[in-house]
């Protein structure tokens, strides 16, 4: 027989020295941060990129990702924030959405694309298994915080939510689906995919397009994106509409299109400046 178990969440401090707490949800921001910019600057050396342009654009993608993704969620819970205002800034307790981090982080990227004169999509395919992999940690914040979890689930796995945490219609409800497990999980699976092609391009550099792995991750990381924001009991809505939903069926489309633009009708992906190394100009004379 297959036994049974729970996750329950110690609590969202990690640790507290004095007046001074730190929060698991800081602390795994901040390792996925760093372990992203090491994971980028290995993956450009592999492509001859200097790896202090990926440090420097780690800069400017923390400085738009972090707060677009803040302003994402706020503006999407705001009857919530405008009763409470002091709560904006309060990022620490949880609340980011990825798809305004990735709005922000892409807008970030092409203004230090343009000003560095360098290939966006090449960039971006330096960055988004990094992506990838501070998704998968960054997941965690969300079981210490009690917060972005599923419908109620009597499965193997399910997830304890405190009383206080659980939505009204829940309040005598124990256990839930480990939403952020799953898309942890998920997120894991996407970044083996991405690293996997990664170094097969390295080894045919003509047949890995630039933009393929941006593209790839749009599809991979919606796919899972759509089905897992179903389970979710705190989804962002627009009216009816769940708003991940849509919107990760909308980068599936486009990732879908890049994708034949690319390979079926062998065309480049409009970008800030053209392709530089000797890879990306293989790439644009074969197609």
């Amino acid at each position: 027989m297959l036994l049974g178990f729970f996750f329950e969440s110690p609590g969202p401090i990690m640790f507290e020295a004095g007046p001074i707490s730190v929060r698991w949800y800081g602390f795994l921001i901040a390792m996925a941060v760093l372990l992203g910019v090491t994971l980028s600057q290995y993956l450009a050396k592999r492509r001859n990129v200097d790896p202090d342009l990926i440090a420097d654009l780690a800069v400017w993608l923390v400085i738009g990702a972090i707060p677009a993704a803040r302003i994402y969620y706020v503006l999407f819970q705001w009857p919530e924030y405008a009763q409470h205002p002091g709560d904006i800034i309060a990022i620490w307790k949880g609340g980011i959405a990825i798809h305004g981090a990735i709005i922000g982080g892409i807008l970030a990227a092409l203004i230090f694309a343009r000003i560095n004169a360098v290939s966006i999509w090449l960039l971006i395919d330096l960055v988004v298994p990094s992506l990838a992999l501070g998704q998968t940690i960054g997941r965690w914040g969300n079981f210490f915080n009690s917060e972005a979890f599923g419908g109620p689930t009597n499965l193997p796995w399910k997830l304890f939510i405190p009383p206080a945490n659980r939505p009204i219609q829940y309040i005598a409800t124990d256990f839930f689906h480990p939403t952020f497990l799953y898309e942890s999980l998920w997120n894991f699976g996407v970044l083996i995919l991405l690293l996997s092609l990664f170094f097969w391009g390295l080894k045919h550099p003509k047949k890995l397009k630039t933009g393929t792995l941006t593209l790839i991750y749009f599809i991979a990381y919606s796919l899972g994106r759509v089905w897992i924001e179903g389970l979710r009991t705190d989804s962002l809505m627009l009216g009816p509409l769940r708003i991940a939903q849509i919107v990760s069926l909308v980068c599936i489309l486009l990732g879908i299109f890049g994708l034949v633009w690319i390979y079926k009708l062998q065309r480049p992906l409009p970008d800030i400046v053209a392709p530089t190394s000797p890879a990306e100009r293989d790439n644009l004379e074969n197609s």
